[in-house]
C-alpha cells in the first residue's frame, strides 16, 4: 500500500528482488570487498592486492551491465497503470464520486462500461456458481443490529492496526506501511536515513542493503500476514519503519474497528453498522433456508450485495475501497463428514498453492493437483479442496491470466477469529499479489454463537439410519429437599453443579452432564456414605444422597443433531474488476496511441459494435436489420454513426474492450453482406446477413 503522499512501488508483495542472477552478484562483490580490506588489514604485498582489487573491479563492471540490461528489459515490459488509469476515466469505466466536490477517498462511481462489466461478470458468476450447483440465493439487508455482530465477534475483532507520524498525524496501516517502506528499499538498494542540510531541509542519506538484510525483508515480505500486535510493533521499532515522505518515526500500533457505526430509528436508541460482509444474513436465516431445501444436506446459499468496512487509508483505486460488492456463498456441510459429491470432477485440476508452510520458508507457491492437496492434508478437507478449485476456474473464465494467479493459505496469526482454514485467490497486478477471493472453512462458529445468544437451535436434524443405544451418567436433583437444606445458599450450590456439566460455547452449562467429574462426585458420595462435601463460591457445603441421585441410564437416539459447518467462498467484485482490467489491456504494436482491453466476450460490457462506413441514409434500414438480430440472440451491442473515421471508431470500441464489429457499407446494399472484425487479430471477413 502505498503512503499518504508517495508514490507506489510496481513490485509485487514478496517478489524476489533484485533477480537472482543480481543479488548472487552483489554477494560476490561484498565477499570480495571483505576480501580486499583484510588483506589490507594484514599489510599484504601491493602486487596481492591489486590482484583482488582488479577481481572487484571486474564483478562490479558486470554488475553494472547485468543492471543496465535488465533496466532495458523491464522498460520494454513495464506496464503503464497511468495510461490504464487514464484510459478507464475517458471511456468512464469508473470515476471518483463526489468528484466536483472534491471526493472522498474509497469511494468510486462506475459508468455505462464499468457498470456493463461487473454485471457480465456477477451474471457468469450466477451461471458458475449459483445454477450450477444449485444454490439457494438471499438478498438481505445492509444495516445490522450491533447485537448481531457483537455475537459474530465482529464488534471485537473487526479491525486494522494503524500508525500515525509522530509529527504531521499521517495515519497509515501499519501492515501496509511496513510493505512499501520495505519494497522502495529494495527498489532504491537502500535504506533512507534522514539527514537535515545546512538550510535545514530533510535530504535523506542512502546506506546500501547488504545481502543479509535484502534476504531478511523478502521473508518478512512473504510473512508480513503473520505480524499482529506487539510483533508488528517490534517488526516496526528493529526496521526502523519511517513515514516515508517525512521519515518521521511513526507511533506504536493501535487497534481501529473498520465497521461503519450508526442508529436505526429517530430516537438512536438501536446501534448498528453497516454491515462488513453479506455472510451474517445467511446465518440468521439458515432455519428458513433448511425448510425451503426440505431438510436436505448439503446445500448453499447466496448472495450478492453491498458491504462496507471504514479502512484507514483507502489508496489502489478499486482495490481498498470503503463500499464495495461482495458475492459470498455459505455451504452448509456434516461437521464429520466434509467430502463433497462432486469432488472428482475437480480432483485432476492442477493449481498454483502457496501454502502456510512454504510461505514460512519464503519457498513460493508449488503446482499441485487439487487431490493430492487434500490427501497430504494441504486443505483441510474435500468441499475446501472443491471450491478451490472452482474459484480458480472461474478466474480464468472471466479472463484472469492464469500465469498470474495463485491461491495461498493463510498463516495461523492472519486467520480470521472464525476460520479453521482459509485460502485466498491471488491475483498479481502492477500492485502485487491482491488477494481478491477468500475461501474459508469457518467450522460451526457463527451458527453456533447465534444458537446461544437467541436460543434458536440452528442445527440440522438427521433421521439415523439405525438407532444409537448408550449408556450415560445422570445427575437429579430433589428440588424440594434442595431448596429448604440450603435455602440463601441454593444459588451457590447449583453453581457447583452447574460446573459438572460440559459448557457450550458461550462457556455456560449445556445440559450435558460431563460424565468424568460426576462419576468422581459418585465415588465420593460412595466413599463418605452418602456424603460429599463440596466447595461453592468459596464456602463449604455437604451434599448427600437425599438431595442429589447420579445413575447410569440408557438412552436410545433416533434423531441425531447437529449445528452445520460453512465453507464460506467469498468474492470481492472491484478487486476482481481491477485486476481484469490489468490483465486486459495492452497496446498495439507500433503504436502506442491505439490502447485495447481484450476482454472474453463473455463478459466484454458490449460484445459487438455495428457502424456504417459513412454517413449514408441507404445504410440505416440495414443496420436496424442487424441491431434487431443481434438483440434477438441477447447479445448487446452499440451502434457507433459519429462523424469520425471508421478507423477512429474501431479504436474507439477497442478501448471498450468490444470484441467484434459488424460493418455496414455500400456492398451491403447489393448483396446483403457485411464486414466482420475481429478486435485481438483485426482481422475482417464477409458474411452474409441472416434475418
Amino acid at each position: 500500500m502505498t503512503a499518504e503522499k508517495g508514490a507506489p512501488s510496481d513490485r509485487p508483495v514478496g517478489a524476489i528482488v533484485p533477480a537472482p542472477d543480481v543479488a548472487a552478484l552483489k554477494d560476490r562483490i561484498t565477499k570480495q570487498g571483505d576480501v580486499v580490506k583484510t588483506l589490507k588489514a594484514e599489510k599484504a604485498t601491493k602486487e596481492r592486492i591489486q590482484d583482488e582489487v582488479a577481481k572487484l573491479l571486474k564483478l562490479k563492471e558486470e554488475l553494472e551491465q547485468l543492471v543496465k540490461q535488465q533496466a532495458e528489459e523491464e522498460a520494454k515490459t513495464k506496464f503503464d497503470r497511468a495510461a490504464l488509469e487514464s484510459l478507464l476515466l475517458k471511456r468512464f469505466f469508473f470515476a471518483p464520486a463526489f468528484e466536483i466536490y472534491g471526493g472522498i477517498a474509497g469511494l468510486y462511481d462506475y459508468g455505462p462500461p464499468g457498470c456493463a462489466l461487473q454485471n457480465n461478470i456477477l451474471a457468469l458468476w450466477r451461471q458458475h456458481f449459483v445454477l450450477e450447483e444449485d444454490m439457494l440465493e438471499v438478498e438481505c439487508t445492509n444495516l445490522t443490529p450491533e447485537a448481531v455482530l457483537k455475537t459474530s465477534g465482529h464488534v471485537e475483532r473487526f479491525a486494522d492496526y494503524m500508525v500515525k507520524d509522530s509529527k504531521t498525524g499521517d495515519i497509515f496501516r501499519a501492515d501496509h506501511l511496513v510493505k512499501q517502506v520495505l519494497n522502495q528499499r529494495l527498489d532504491d538498494d537502500g535504506i533512507k536515513v534522514p539527514m537535515v542540510d545546512a538550510k535545514g531541509k530533510l535530504k535523506p542519506k542512502i546506506e546500501p542493503l547488504t545481502s543479509d538484510q535484502r534476504s531478511e525483508y523478502e521473508v518478512i515480505l512473504e510473512t508480513l500476514d503473520n505480524y499482529q500486535g506487539e510483533a508488528l510493533h517490534h517488526l516496526i521499532r528493529r526496521l526502523e519503519i519511517r513515514a516515508p515522505e517525512t521519515l518521521n518515526e511513526v507511533t506504536e500500533p493501535v487497534l481501529f474497528n473498520l465497521m461503519f457505526e450508526t442508529q436505526i430509528g429517530p430516537t438512536g436508541q438501536f446501534k448498528s453498522y453497516l454491515r462488513p460482509e453479506t455472510a451474517q444474513g445467511h446465518f440468521l436465516n439458515f432455519k428458513r433456508l433448511y425448510e425451503f431445501n426440505t431438510g436436505q444436506m448439503p446445500f448453499a446459499s447466496a448472495s450478492v450485495g453491498k458491504s462496507f468496512r471504514n479502512e484507514i487509508s483507502p489508496r489502489q483505486g478499486l482495490l481498498r475501497v470503503r463500499e464495495f460488492t461482495m458475492a459470498e456463498i455459505e455451504h452448509y456441510v456434516d461437521p464429520l463428514k466434509k467430502d463433497h459429491p462432486r469432488f472428482a470432477e475437480v480432483r485432476d485440476i492442477v493449481v498454483p498453492l502457496y501454502s502456510a508452510t512454504n510461505q514460512e520458508a519464503a519457498a513460493g507457491p508449488v503446482k499441485m493437483s487439487i487431490g493430492e492437496a487434500v490427501e497430504k492434508g494441504i486443505i483441510n478437507n474435500q468441499t475446501l479442496g472443491y471450491f478451490v478449485a472452482r474459484i480458480y476456474l472461474f478466474l480464468v473464465k472471466i479472463g484472469i491470466e492464469p500465469e498470474r494467479l495463485r491461491m495461498r493459505q493463510h498463516m495461523q496469526n492472519e486467520m480470521a477469529h472464525y476460520a479453521t482454514d482459509c485460502w485466498d485467490a491471488e491475483i498479481k497486478s502492477s500492485y502485487g499479489w491482491i488477494e481478491c477471493v477468500g475461501c474459508a472453512d469457518r467450522s460451526a462458529y457463527d451458527l453456533t454463537a447465534h444458537t446461544n445468544q437467541t436460543g434458536q437451535k440452528l442445527i440440522v436434524r438427521e433421521q439415523l439410519p439405525e438407532p444409537v443405544v448408550e449408556d450415560k451418567l445422570v445427575l437429579e436433583v430433589n428440588k424440594k429437599l434442595f431448596g429448604t437444606t440450603f435455602k440463601k445458599d441454593s444459588k451457590a450450590v447449583q453453581g457447583y453443579l452447574d460446573s459438572l456439566q460440559i459448557p457450550d460455547q458461550k462457556g455456560s452449562p449445556s445440559g450435558e452432564w460431563d460424565a468424568r467429574k460426576v462419576q468422581a462426585l459418585k465415588d465420593q458420595l460412595e466413599a463418605g456414605n452418602g456424603k460429599a462435601k463440596i466447595t461453592g463460591d468459596g464456602k463449604d457445603y455437604e451434599l448427600t444422597k437425599d438431595l442429589i441421585t447420579i445413575e447410569n441410564r440408557t438412552f436410545t437416539t433416533h434423531i441425531r443433531e447437529y449445528i452445520p459447518s460453512v465453507i464460506e467462498p467469498s468474492f470481492g467484485i472491484g478487486r476482481i474488476l481491477y485486476q481484469l482490467l490489468e490483465h486486459s489491456y495492452y497496446v498495439r504494436e507500433g503504436d502506442e496511441q491505439r490502447a485495447v482491453l481484450k476482454f472474453p466476450p463473455c463478459v466484454a460490457p458490449i460484445k459487438a459494435l455495428v457502424l456504417p462506413i459513412s454517413h449514408d441514409d441507404t445504410f440505416t434500414p440495414y443496420l436496424k436489420e442487424v441491431v434487431i438480430g443481434l438483440r434477438k440472440f441477447n447479445i448487446t451491442n452499440r451502434v457507433d454513426d459519429s462523424a469520425s473515421t471508421i478507423g477512429r471508431r474501431y479504436s474507439r470500441n477497442d478501448e471498450l474492450g468490444t470484441p467484434f464489429a459488424v460493418t455496414v457499407d455500400f456492398q451491403t446494399a447489393q448483396d446483403q453482406t457485411v464486414t466482420l472484425r475481429e478486435r485481438d487479430s483485426t482481422r475482417q471477413i464477409r458474411e452474409k446477413v441472416q434475418s
